[in-house]
């Protein structure tokens, strides 16, 4: 592997680990929520980015059906978080 994917990989693995870490620590729960939000986004980021690597384009479709699932989870936290289920 190249020294530019290792160093990708290490960087989205880090904004993974420091995000996981806020959604453990974080004081609120919309701070929690934001957190996996953020997650969610940079593990698409590495499915897209894993796809590249290895030309398995399957990755990219499964990064968009888990976008879009995060996305709706994501509403319903938010309709949740703001008790109007």
């Amino acid at each position: 592997m190249s020294t530019i994917v290792i160093v990708f990989l290490t960087v989205i693995g880090l904004g993974i680990l420091f995000n996981f870490l806020r959604m453990l620590l974080g004081p609120t729960s919309s701070d929690r929520a934001v957190a996996v939000d953020t997650i969610t986004t940079t593990v698409v980021a590495l499915l897209v980015f894993l796809g590249f690597i290895f030309q398995r384009y399957v990755y990219l479709d499964v990064s968009l059906v888990y976008s879009v699932l995060s996305f709706v989870g994501l509403v319903a936290l938010a309709r949740f978080l703001e008790r109007g289920i």
